[in-house]
């Protein structure tokens, strides 16, 4: 974890070795003498459903003679192994720690760059104060309390109580001047004093923070300038719990501190982040006062230390819905004491404060124009409307555009293949990896592949691929490998009793599967089957303009995901990915607290749409399946694309047959999707 990679290996098999075999990049630099200590792992124990493997300590080999030489002279955190000397003795989950990696996963979530008006929860205050009197015996507090409503108009001040004990020694240190930190959310609620300093202090900065199920982002901003200060993101380690949500439900379900052992996880990733983005931005932590985050309901849940187990049954009922209003302190958050957090509400039982962020973001309840708004994940979050009406709804999409459940597949990181495009001809294969910038049949490619690796294939490039391999004919509608098109090329090779087609036939194998083709179907019918349930609920058989949110959406090429059929038609030129909204929803709520009201109003009047609870789900499901659809139009895109004759084919080794047997298969796929 988390590149979700799993495999088989003789006892004694060094763990670096079976991370290499697997083609997990975990960095050795001295050559597994255990003296460079990059190569550091952690064993995860307990009971793991979803590999139906139980993982211990006992399965690791003990402390060698290298490694405890390495913790005596560097030293070794808790918990971790050096994984060349380790060696494997049994079944193990083992974490690849992120702040060890070089070539870690690119987290490619950013703000879109927009000016936002500045009204934050936050102003610092400074006064003077006047000193103590014997003839007039008020308290240092009381008499702060006063000159900061002299001065500046705050009336019936709350005060922190980390404060209270400090206010003595810090108006002392002062000479008298201080500056405090005032918070105040909302005009109804009390102002409270959640910070003060000696002096006059002129630093207050913010986090917005998007925790999303595979990657937590965050942004580091000055709340006196709105310039950010740092951006950072790191992989969400709650993966080695289960790639999807819903695994991470039934994890705790299962094991009875699987739920503190989640939550506990994802602090300690946002405080590594904080650290972070403070060292970026040169700002020290106690110099955040405020937090706005934003998650998927399960994430939501989790952060929050909220059980999510009533999220993985109908009615997919949520402990809260609203916005929530907290301390960093109770979060254990590694800012100030007096820091207050906010989260924004969530729309429903599967669309989240993520969905909400991005609404926020994109503000689709100001236009007149009917927008569909997709954030594409292991769970779709789907949001269609204007001005008059806005209705959502959510789609198990499954984590197949993640890279998981595709045998090639893995998480955007350095030599994962991102862009593909085949000859329709010779139906040779060229493409692009992360890190290079060079097309594989341009010069100079060869020497970025032996430097980076051709290590397997990411969800940006596992759309393109099949909708190439559709547009070469190498694919049916129905999403059938065509055997007899390997005549024609050697790419196009036998698998059983179906066919696959071989990417890069180099070092390591990149190949997509029957299988994988099927995985694509099944995720992206998921998808569209939710978006036209919401454009009947409005009535419309058509969208004007389509937002592709979060840090996969951007990395999405439109035609190609109209090629799909994960979207509906529409003019090409209105199809566009707008990075990481639910990360800029929180921005814009972080440096403007009336943001916060309009979100808050706008979520109560979003329509909430079960899929689940929808018969023509599967309908929709079933019609989807074929690329791009099986019955909708889609004259738009082709104007722009030359879309193959159809060509039906019987997919040999999943039951074969005519076309009444393979609809059979899809209505399954599609009552398993809505549950």
């Amino acid at each position: 974890m988390p590149s979700g990679k799993r495999g088989r290996f003789p006892k004694g098999t060094p763990v670096l070795d079976a991370a290499r075999e697997l083609g997990v990049y975990v960095e050795s630099v001295c050559g597994g003498r255990a003296t460079c200590g990059r190569c550091q792992i952690e064993v995860q124990e307990g009971h793991f459903a979803k590999h139906k493997i139980v993982s211990t300590l006992d399965h690791i080999s003990p402390v060698g003679a290298k490694e405890r030489r390495y913790v005596e002279k560097r030293g070794l955190a808790e918990g971790r192994r050096l994984s060349c000397s380790a060696t494997i003795e049994g079944d193990l989950v083992v974490d690849v720690p992120q702040d060890t990696v070089i070539n870690a996963q690119v987290v490619r979530k950013s703000p879109i760059e927009r000016i936002i008006e500045r009204n934050p929860a936050v102003q610092l205050c400074y006064v003077e104060v006047d000193e103590p009197d014997m003839h007039k015996p008020l308290g240092d507090l009381d008499r702060l309390k006063a000159m900061l409503e002299k001065d500046w108009g705050w009336e019936d001040l709350l005060v922190s109580q980390h404060i209270i004990p400090k206010v003595q020694s810090i108006l002392r240190k002062g000479n008298w001047g201080v500056t405090a930190a005032i918070h105040q959310d909302m005009e109804s609620s009390r102002p409270t004093i959640i910070a003060l300093w000696p002096g006059l202090h002129n630093e207050a900065y913010g986090i917005a923070c998007d925790i999303g199920s595979t990657t937590i982002a965050m942004h580091l901003v000055s709340l006196l300038s709105g310039r950010i200060a740092a951006s950072s993101g790191i992989s969400n380690p709650q993966i080695r719990f289960g790639e999807d949500l819903m695994s991470r439900v039934s994890y705790v379900m299962m094991n009875p501190d699987g739920r503190e052992a989640m939550t506990k996880s994802v602090r300690a990733a946002i405080n590594t982040l904080i650290e972070k983005v403070c060292a970026e931005g040169n700002v020290k932590p106690e110099d955040i006062l405020d937090a706005v985050f934003v998650g998927n309901p399960i994430m939501h849940h989790l952060f929050l230390g909220i059980d999510p187990t009533e999220l993985g049954q109908a009615p997919f009922a949520l402990a809260v819905s609203g916005a929530v209003h907290s301390w960093g302190s109770e979060l254990n958050l590694a800012i100030n004491l007096g820091a207050r957090v906010y989260v924004l509400p969530c729309i429903a039982g599967h669309v989240g404060a993520d969905a909400a962020g991005a609404v926020l973001s994109e503000q689709p309840h100001h236009q007149d124009r009917m927008m569909l708004l997709v954030d594409v994940g292991t769970n779709a979050e789907i949001v269609l409307g204007n001005s008059h009406r806005v209705v959502a709804a959510s789609s198990p999409t499954g984590p197949a555009f993640e890279g998981a459940e595709i045998s090639s597949g893995q998480r955007a990181a350095p030599g994962a293949i991102e862009r593909v495009r085949i000859d329709k001809e010779t139906l040779e294969p060229r493409y692009k990896i992360i890190g290079s910038d060079l097309w594989s049949d341009e010069e100079g490619f060869a020497a970025d592949a032996e430097r980076l690796g051709i290590t397997g294939i990411c969800g940006s490039a596992i759309i393109e691929v099949v909708a190439e391999m559709y547009l070469a004919g190498i694919i049916s509608e129905d999403g059938v490998v065509d055997g007899s098109m390997a005549a024609r090329s050697p790419r196009i090779v036998p698998d059983g009793r179906t066919w696959s087609y071989q990417v890069s036939n180099g070092r390591q194998q990149i190949t997509v599967t029957q299988t994988d083709v099927r995985a694509v179907q099944l995720a992206k019918a998921a998808l569209y089957a939710g978006i036209k349930l919401l454009m009947e609920k409005i009535g419309i058989d058509e969208v004007d303009t389509i937002r592709f949110a979060g840090a996969f959406g951007s990395f999405i090429d439109p035609k190609y995901a109209m090629v799909l059929g994960l979207i509906p038609d529409c003019e090409l030129s209105e199809v566009k990915a707008v990075g990481n909204a639910a990360g800029t929803g929180a921005l814009m709520a972080l440096l403007n607290s009336s943001y916060r009201r309009e979100i808050e109003t706008v979520v109560r009047r979003i329509e909430k749409i079960e899929t689940a609870l929808e018969p023509r789900f599967q309908t929709h499901f079933v019609d989807a399946m074929a690329l791009p659809n099986k019955t909708d139009p889609f004259p738009r895109l082709s104007e722009k694309v030359e879309l193959p004759p159809r060509k039906l084919l019987s997919a040999a080794g999943e039951g074969g047959g005519s076309g009444p047997r393979r609809r059979s298969r899809e209505e399954r796929a599609a009552r398993r999707a809505r549950t």
